[in-house]
């Protein structure tokens, strides 16, 4: 099993979108993929319909408990995806989190629990933007993280301050017997403008001098309207753009290659056919 955490001290960078397209792109190739949205305002929670409307349990009882529990997994409508939703609108998991001496580990804990073990191969993270607890807890469970990045001036400036002060945080937990995951940046919503470009391989220089901390992954996600379409329809975006006319890839092309170069060795593997009103039997 995989995990992911997406994320970033800056909000609005499509750390929720990214989270649901690859989660989706996953579960089509025929992985079992568990979702978490660790963020108390539950955007990840509403992205794709699920197959019950009122959850028995989510984020509040696998923190509370350190355990993950198959009360606390829902199903969304799409074959091999579920998902702990977030059910903390109050905000209180993070005040919970901060006054106990494990609050950096109980969700890695968590996600040992047999019901995540034995059911899936890939978790995918969605996480706040604010730094806090919360924030640190998903961070620590992952594998490998993922920070999406927009080519704007003041957001690759808080993504290199933010993301430096974040792993100078959180990497000194390796002595506490949870070594922090690779990162890996991607440039995201990139427009085809000369600045953007400009700035995405400023990023890209930054990063090479800071001795391999962070890795600019060379798959690009556009800025495109279908990643925002398939969002307002509640869709995989590898579903809704398999084809595009013109220079700016599809978002089916994009996604699969940002998957390939996330897990490589599922290169080569193509989501061949479905229905666009595929769903759970």
């Amino acid at each position: 099993m995989i995990k992911f955490t997406v994320i970033s001290t800056k909000g609005g960078v499509g750390k929720t979108t990214l989270t649901a397209n690859l989660g989706a792109l996953l579960a089509d190739m025929g992985l079992r993929v568990l979702m978490i949205d660790a963020d108390v305002q539950p955007s990840l929670s509403k992205f794709y319909p699920l197959s019950q409307p009122k959850p028995s349990a989510g984020l509040t009882e696998v923190i509370v408990r350190g355990e993950v529990t198959a009360e606390c997994i829902s199903s969304t409508m799409y074959r091999n995806l579920d998902i702990v939703v977030s059910d903390d609108p109050e905000g209180s998991l993070p005040h919970w989190l901060l006054n106990r001496i494990d609050r950096g580990f109980r969700l890695r804990m968590a996600l040992n629990s047999p019901a995540v073990i034995d059911s899936y191969d890939c978790v995918l993270i969605d996480t706040q933007g604010a730094v806090g607890p919360l924030q640190d807890a998903a961070a620590l469970a992952a594998d490998i993280l993922i920070s999406p990045i927009t080519p704007e001036i003041l957001s690759a400036r808080e993504f290199k301050d933010g993301t430096m002060e974040l792993l100078n945080r959180l990497e000194p937990s390796s002595a506490l017997g949870a070594t922090l995951g690779p990162m890996k940046a991607v440039i995201y919503r990139q427009d085809r403008t000369t600045d953007a470009r400009v700035i995405a391989a400023g990023i890209r220089e930054d990063f090479i001098k800071l001795k391999g901390r962070v890795t600019v992954l060379e798959t690009v996600v556009p800025h495109a309207k279908a990643y925002k379409e398939a969002a307002t329809l509640r869709t995989p975006v590898h579903r809704h753009e398999r084809k595009r006319d013109g220079a700016t890839p599809s978002a089916y092309a994009v996604m699969h290659q940002l998957t390939w170069e996330l897990i490589p060795s599922l290169e080569g593997t193509l989501v061949e056919s479905f229905s666009a009103r595929e769903r759970v039997a």
